[in-house]
C-alpha cells in the first residue's frame, strides 16, 4: 500500500507540473489616454447692445454756391449803391464747414468761404472770410437746469487791410424753464454776455472795443415750421481819435433778427428725397441811439433794416450713412441797397443755386 502510495504521490506531482508548463500568461492591459476637449462657452446678448466708448466726431460740408445778378434798377429810381450784399454779383462762393467734437465737452467750428467772379461787366465779389469758433460746455450749473457754454471766436477778411475781430463770450442757456408742448418747443434760450474787439489792416486806428450782451432763441413749430428770434444789445467805443458819424466815440444800438423757416418733403423714394424749403425774415433790424445811418438824402437817421425771403427747391441723396449730397436752387427777395428805415424800398430778386456734400464721422 505504501508503494502504491507512492506511485501515485509521483504520477499527481509530474501532472500538475505538466500543466503548469501549458498556462499562456493573461496579456497586460495599457490604458489609452484620453484627450478632453473643452469649448468655451460664446454668450450672445440678443436683447441689449454693449455701450461703446466715446469717441471724436464730427463733419465736413463742401458747397458751392452761384449768385445771380439782382434785377435792375429803373432809370426813375434815384437810389445809388449795389444791388446785391456784399457786391456778391454774378459771382460764387466756395464755402467749408468743418464741425469737430474732440472731447466730450469742447467743439471746433472751421469756416472759410471764398468768393470768385464769374465774368461780366456787373461781376463784383466781396471779401475772402475766415472764421474759427471754439465751445466749450461746462455742463448745468449747480443744481439748476441752466447750461453754459463758453465761445472763443476769431473771424477775418483774409485780404490784408481787411477786417479782424476776436470776441470771447459765455452762454447761459434757460431753455429747460421754458413752456414747451406738442406743438411748440424752446429748443434754445441763450443769454451771451460777450467782449469783442475789431480792427482792419495791421495797425490799430480804427479799432474798436466793444461790450454786448445777447438773447439767441429757437423754436419748433408745426408743419415742419421753425423759428429764430435773437436781441443784440452793443455799446461800441472807437480807439484813438476816431469818430461815428454823430462825432462822437461810441455808438450804443440794438440788433433784432427774427427768421422763420420751413421744409416740406415733396417726394421721397429710399436715399433720395425732394424738398421745398423757405426762410426769410428781418436780418437785421438796427436802432441806434444816435444818428449814425445814412439815408439818400445824405442825412442820418436813428433806424435801419433789411427784410428777405429765399424760396427755394432741394433734393438730396444719402449713398451711405455718413455721406449726404444735395443740390438746390431759388431765388432771393430783399432791398438790397436803401436800407434807412425812413425810405427802405427796392426789393429785387437775386437768382441763386447751390450744390454741396456733407460727409460725417
Amino acid at each position: 500500500m505504501k508503494k502504491l502510495a507512492l506511485v501515485l504521490g509521483s504520477l499527481l506531482v509530474v501532472g500538475t507540473a505538466a500543466s503548469a508548463k501549458e498556462v499562456v500568461p493573461a496579456p497586460v492591459v495599457v490604458p489609452e489616454k484620453v484627450v478632453e476637449v473643452v469649448e468655451k462657452p460664446v454668450i450672445v446678448y440678443r436683447d441689449r447692445e454693449v455701450e461703446q466708448g466715446w469717441r471724436p466726431n464730427g463733419s465736413v460740408d463742401l458747397q458751392y454756391r452761384w449768385y445771380g445778378e439782382a434785377e435792375n434798377k429803373t432809370k426813375k429810381e434815384d437810389t445809388v449803391g449795389d444791388w446785391a450784399r456784399a457786391k456778391r454779383t454774378n459771382a460764387g462762393r466756395l464755402q467749408v464747414v468743418s464741425d469737430v467734437n474732440f472731447t466730450e465737452k469742447q467743439n471746433l467750428n472751421v469756416r472759410y468761404r471764398g468768393y470768385n467772379t464769374l465774368g461780366g461787366e456787373k461781376s463784383t465779389i466781396g471779401s475772402n472770410e475766415l472764421r474759427l469758433r471754439h465751445f466749450y460746455n461746462f455742463g448745468t450749473l449747480g443744481d439748476s437746469k441752466v447750461n453754459a457754454k463758453s465761445r472763443l471766436e476769431y473771424k477775418a477778411d483774409t485780404n490784408d487791410a481787411g477786417t479782424k475781430r476776436v470776441e470771447a463770450s459765455v452762454g447761459f442757456d434757460f431753455s429747460e424753464y421754458m413752456f414747451s408742448n406738442d406743438y411748440f418747443k424752446v429748443t434754445d434760450f441763450t443769454l451771451r454776455p460777450l467782449y469783442a474787439h475789431e480792427w482792419q489792416g495791421h495797425g490799430n486806428d480804427d479799432s474798436v472795443n466793444e461790450l454786448g450782451l445777447n438773447l439767441e432763441s429757437s423754436y419748433d413749430l408745426p408743419l415742419g415750421f421753425s423759428a429764430e428770434f435773437n436781441l443784440y444789445g452793443r455799446y461800441d467805443r472807437k480807439l484813438k481819435d476816431n469818430r461815428y458819424a454823430n462825432d462822437k466815440k461810441y455808438d450804443l444800438n440794438l440788433g433784432v433778427e427774427a427768421y422763420l423757416y420751413n421744409t416740406t418733403n415733396l417726394y421721397k423714394n429710399g436715399n433720395f428725397g425732394l424738398d421745398f424749403i423757405f426762410e426769410g425774415g428781418y436780418d437785421e433790424y438796427t436802432i441806434h441811439k444816435d444818428k449814425v445811418v445814412k439815408n439818400l438824402a445824405k442825412n442820418y437817421e436813428r433806424r435801419e433794416y433789411s427784410l428777405y425771403a429765399l424760396p427755394a427747391l432741394k433734393a438730396s441723396y444719402k449713398p451711405t450713412d455718413f455721406v449726404n449730397l444735395y443740390v438746390a436752387a431759388g431765388a432771393e427777395y430783399r432791398n438790397w441797397a436803401v436800407t434807412a428805415e425812413s425810405e427802405a424800398k427796392n426789393w429785387r430778386w437775386q437768382p441763386t443755386a447751390w450744390a454741396g456734400m456733407k460727409v460725417s464721422f
